[in-house]
């Protein structure tokens, strides 16, 4: 009799075990669906850039070989933007809560250099042209004004380009708003330029700029820009921000 109740006690019990463990097995995946924590769910949806087009011939910029330009629009200016639309994404995905600091502080730093890169570029390729052009009479009395004469400007700027041959960076001339006036600002890599400063026309002095036509010779480079400079944008830009 005890052998007998001892029997249908197990076998209740091992029913019983059973079927909580497939109770307990049909929770789980919920369970831990609840448990594990999803990633963050962007805030918004992240602005993306597009390469704009190229606003001249290549063929027929003097002294700037068309190969040259070609390879640093596609692959330093489309570069950066395709770069700067990948951070976007990682950052509007990221949860600012629980993101370790040198995460978030890498993402920035890199969003800056691949902003400023494309906006740089935009305006360096902007700033180029075929045809022989001039400052506008507004923005040919400002250079006059602030650096003495346009020749002066031109001295300034040439030998500033020159002098960072060799190197990485830019050479732009830049509205200074705080000071009504223009300078020719002096900018190590894509972050360091005049603060709240708005540039006009730029220079690009990294090597990827000049190397493949000049080599070593950055110095005949920028005389080549000089020589190809197109005012029409610089113009435009003069009378949007004075």
């Amino acid at each position: 009799m005890t052998t007998e109740l001892d029997r249908r006690s197990f076998v209740q019990a091992s029913s019983a075990l059973t079927a909580g463990a497939a109770v307990t097995a049909a929770m789980w995946p919920a369970e831990a669906a609840a448990q594990t924590p999803a990633p963050a769910a962007p805030a918004v949806k992240p602005k993306s850039f597009d390469v704009k087009p190229m606003p001249f011939d290549p063929k027929k910029i003097k002294g700037i070989s068309e190969k040259l330009l070609v390879s640093h629009y596609e692959n330093n200016y489309g570069g950066a933007v395709k770069r700067l639309n990948a951070i976007l994404e990682q950052l509007a995905g990221l949860d600012y809560a629980k993101a370790p600091g040198f995460q978030i502080n890498g993402l920035k730093r890199e969003e800056l250099i691949a902003t400023n890169s494309m906006i740089l570029h935009e305006l360096y390729f902007a700033g180029l042209g075929s045809d022989e052009s001039q400052p506008g009479d507004a923005l040919a009395e400002a250079l006059t004004r602030d650096f003495g004469s346009i020749d002066r400007w031109r001295a300034e700027f040439i030998a500033m380009g020159k002098a960072e041959g060799g190197g990485s960076g830019w050479v732009l001339l830049n509205w200074d708003p705080r000071n009504k006036r223009l300078v020719n600002a002096w900018a190590a890599d894509h972050t360091t330029t005049l603060a709240g400063g708005q540039p006009i026309l730029a220079l690009d002095m990294y090597e990827h700029a000049y190397q493949m036509d000049y080599g070593a010779k950055a110095g005949d480079y920028v005389e080549a820009f000089m020589r190809a400079i197109h005012w029409t944008n610089p113009n435009i830009l003069f009378a949007q921000y004075s």
